[in-house]
């Protein structure tokens, strides 16, 4: 049944899933939304959020490395502008989890917070960029960084029902997670973060103690295909085609429809 009002343009919005391996496999990084969120609240997600003017600076495309705006346009299928979303992926990430997807500019070395003195320094920067009183641009400048989006690959794009009341265009990254960055939630829209096996989210969720939005599920549901990160991020660098998912309703939860373009790995074969 409709609502009777015309539907609200979608946001542009970016989210970013990390991965790693660690113990028995792969694992994603996820964040539990405060429950007075007024969007997902109480959910556990990926990092991610709606796409600011900020991101869309045209000093920013200088500061990435390994992906320049007509490739990101092109695979995204727009005419231009796509490396704001990776952009955006990047800096979502960064002010929810505390995690840069960063490189020196002079040596190419991924940016580390193993002195403590550097990780206060970017925990302060991380707090002034979610305040609005510094700009990535600024940081990366003051840092000599650039943004390492050559290693962020698009796989999935999700627009929210027509009828919610709240809507996000969202295009879904995978990366692999720094492995010198401790990842520390915002304390403000992020409550609890967490690595976790895609499997044991969604055991966790049938049993009622993980709560997760349609979208969400339906992305672990495609990680969870995989069990190292190498075989996720080779599959993510394979993806040729991403499937735009527009469910009718989130209750329909566009059934049989692939939820990525991702390609699911082939059966392991005994040794």
């Amino acid at each position: 049944m409709g609502t009777g009002r015309a539907p609200v343009a979608p946001r542009d919005a970016a989210t970013l899933v990390l991965a790693r391996d660690e113990g028995a496999g792969l694992e994603i990084f996820m964040l539990r939304r405060s429950v007075s969120a007024a969007f997902a609240g109480g959910a556990y997600v990926f990092p991610g959020g709606t796409v600011a003017p900020e991101d869309r600076h045209p000093g920013l495309e200088a500061l990435c490395v390994g992906r320049a705006d007509a490739d990101a346009s092109a695979r995204l299928g727009i005419a231009s502008g796509g490396l704001t979303f990776w952009i955006a992926a990047i800096r979502e990430c960064f002010e929810e989890a505390g995690l840069l997807l960063a490189r020196h500019a002079a040596g190419g070395q991924m940016l580390a917070f193993s002195d403590p003195d550097v990780e206060a320094r970017f925990q302060t920067y991380r707090r002034a960029l979610a305040a609005g009183a510094r700009r990535l641009e600024e940081i990366l400048r003051a840092e000599s960084l650039v943004l390492d989006v050559g290693n962020v690959h698009y796989f999935s794009h999700w627009i929210t029902p027509a009828d919610a009341p709240r809507r996000y265009d969202t295009r879904f990254f995978i990366a692999p997670a720094p492995w010198a960055q401790r990842p520390l939630h915002d304390a403000r829209e992020m409550t609890a973060g967490e690595w976790i096996r895609p499997t044991v989210a969604l055991d966790r969720f049938r049993r009622g103690s993980f709560e997760l939005i349609i979208p969400t599920r339906r992305h672990l549901e495609a990680l969870a295909e995989f069990h190292r990160a190498a075989d996720l991020l080779g599959a993510a660098r394979a993806v040729t085609h991403v499937p735009t998912i527009v469910p009718a309703a989130w209750a329909d939860e566009a059934r049989g429809q692939a939820p990525t373009g991702l390609t699911s790995p082939p059966p392991a074969r005994d040794a």
